[in-house]
């Protein structure tokens, strides 16, 4: 079993305030949990209203597999036009 975990860390330039990230985010989530089906959070930078940290976990039983999954997310996210990733770092336990 492989076990694959990334942090991102996202700008996201259109907040003006903590509920407007928090619905961008949220839509964000609801759509990589939909296309994905890979656990997902945002993790740090709570108070923050431009800045977020989300973390995504995906379960196979190959590397190859679990690997392709988390850059197919990383790909969405780097065309959602609401977020900017900052960072992000990818491990496979």
């Amino acid at each position: 079993m492989r076990v694959g975990i990334c942090t991102i860390e996202l700008f996201i330039s259109d907040s003006n305030s903590l509920k407007g990230k928090r619905q961008v985010l949220k839509s964000l989530k609801d759509r990589i949990r939909r296309s994905f089906n890979v656990s997902i959070a945002e993790v740090d930078g709570n108070d923050l209203w431009q800045k977020a940290v989300v973390g995504f976990s995906c379960v196979g039983n190959e590397k190859g597999f679990v690997n392709a999954v988390m850059d197919k997310v990383i790909d969405f996210i780097e065309k959602t036009p609401t977020v900017e990733i900052i960072d992000y770092k990818i491990e496979i336990l």
